[in-house]
């Protein structure tokens, strides 16, 4: 990094690769501080089997930008994105179609004012062309060589292979193949108890719902009948057959190879016992309220070092979110459970950002390639969108010898931030910003019986206050 720093006065052109959300924010970010951008889109001239135009940060899945409410976690972060310069809140806010709490936009106007003002900017050169890993290390020899990868959810094979030699295969992940995360603050404490199999580690690391066989029947049942998400023919392999089962049977074949897991309610269809004798096994657990061994139990793992988080082990599942809320509610401790992030599998490319990642999102490996956006391990447009912000402020910082002051850990930012480098062991997954992200307020206590909308209210206060703090000690806004 002392090379870059040291020839921060010549002439930089930092290429930013991927004109997503993440990469048309990150490229906006420098050019409008004066620092001239070379944005790489291989679309149209080359398209994804998800996107249908050549608009820069197209919209694919949702016209909705998620709520703005000031007093919700997603009307947070877009306050600390409007104070850092979002180019996409300013676009959403002129293309704007009623959509109640929600941010919602003309999605082909706002893909093509997006485009049209990253295209006339003076600063950015826009070239349409695959980028590969070649392309990248040329790029990163230059003087003042910098990247920023944005390529997202669907990076081609050649940069995913690439990242994955890199940074360890064991650290990139080819589908996104993870269990709901519930809100510590809605579990019920009467019932779910705290034990690790065998009396192994810690006495928390795991707590546990118990079943007995009425309710285990009961939860097995409304599992394997649940309504499940359709499978997208290029997670399996780009073509579906007429029945579609050879399109499921390929791409259950593709996540058992990249992830080792299999969903939930396909073990829950091979017998009623099938998940008593292998994900809810309770050997080794013993229900202090029955001092005896239940008939089945499902374990929660904590999602980060304050525990405010926790993800139902081995539950990944396709099930429609609905359907996971009614079903999970089910189990005995989480009839009031809050998710903030429902069981997904499917194609999603992204790194383990703990163990590869700095806190400026710099490849600890290499340095000079920054990434930006789904691939760092957030989710979502706008946590896309945030990241790529950041980066751009980070890299402008960089080849200025100016100063990016951390994000307050109190802040949407800071708690983004802080889940990428949150080091707890656990399978790492993208998250979208959530009230379980943000810390605890020390003025008020937790637990099943507290005010949670006092909870709410004190982490938005901490939220606002951090943001003035630390919008305050940017000098180069």
């Amino acid at each position: 990094m002392a090379g870059i720093l040291s020839l921060r006065h010549n002439k930089v052109v930092v290429t930013v690769v991927g004109a997503g959300f993440a990469g048309v924010e990150a490229a906006w970010a420098l050019a409008e501080r004066g620092v001239p951008v070379r944005l790489v889109e291989m679309r149209p001239a080359q398209t994804t089997p998800a996107h249908v135009t050549g608009h820069f940060a197209e919209l694919v899945c949702s016209n909705s930008l998620k709520s703005l409410l000031p007093t919700s976690p997603a009307g947070q972060l877009k306050a600390e994105m409007a104070a850092l310069g979002s180019v996409v809140l300013t676009v959403a806010a002129e293309h704007r179609v009623p959509g109640g709490e929600a941010l919602c936009v003309d999605r082909d106007a706002f893909g093509d004012a997006i485009t049209h003002r990253l295209r006339s900017h003076p600063l950015i050169e826009v070239l349409e062309q695959e980028f590969g890993p070649d392309d990248i290390a040329r790029a990163l020899n230059q003087p003042n060589g910098i990247v920023i990868l944005a390529t997202g959810p669907l990076t081609t094979g050649p940069i995913s292979e690439w990242l994955a030699r890199v940074t360890g295969r064991t650290h990139l992940y080819f589908y996104d193949a993870v269990s709901p995360t519930i809100d510590a603050a809605s579990l019920d404490r009467s019932i779910i108890f705290a034990e690790s199999r065998y009396g192994k580690g810690e006495g928390d690391d795991y707590l546990n719902c118990p079943f007995e066989r009425d309710s285990y029947d009961a939860f097995v049942a409304a599992l394997v009948s649940a309504e499940r998400v359709p499978i997208r023919a290029f997670e399996a392999g780009g073509r579906r057959d007429d029945t579609g089962e050879v399109l499921e049977e390929m791409f259950l074949e593709k996540i058992k190879y990249f992830a080792g897991c299999t969903p939930i309610e396909a073990i829950a269809e091979k017998g009623p016992r099938s998940l008593a004798f292998g994900n809810f096994k309770p050997v080794g657990l013993t229900d202090p309220r029955t001092g005896r061994r239940p008939w089945a139990a499902l374990q929660l793992r904590p999602e980060n070092k304050q525990k405010t988080l926790y993800s139902l082990v081995a539950c990944q599942n396709r099930l429609r979110f609905g359907e996971q809320k009614r079903v999970f509610r089910m189990v005995p401790g989480l009839e009031k459970a809050e998710f903030v992030r429902y069981g997904v599998i499917h194609r999603n490319t992204y790194l383990e950002a703990p163990k590869v990642l700095t806190p400026q999102l710099e490849l600890q490996e290499i340095p000079g390639l920054f990434v930006a956006g789904q691939l760092t391990g957030v989710e979502g447009y706008v946590e896309s969108a945030a990241m790529g912000i950041f980066v751009g402020l980070a890299v402008f910082a960089l080849l200025h010898d100016a100063e990016l002051p951390a994000p307050p850990r109190e802040t949407a930012y800071g708690s983004l931030l802080s889940h990428l480098q949150d080091t707890t062991p656990r399978e790492f997954a993208p998250m979208n910003i959530n009230w379980g992200l943000f810390p605890e307020p020390e003025a008020v206590p937790t637990g099943a019986k507290t005010d949670r909308g006092e909870r709410k209210e004190a982490k938005i206060s901490g939220a606002q206050a951090g943001l003035a703090h630390w919008r305050a000690g940017i000098t180069f806004l």
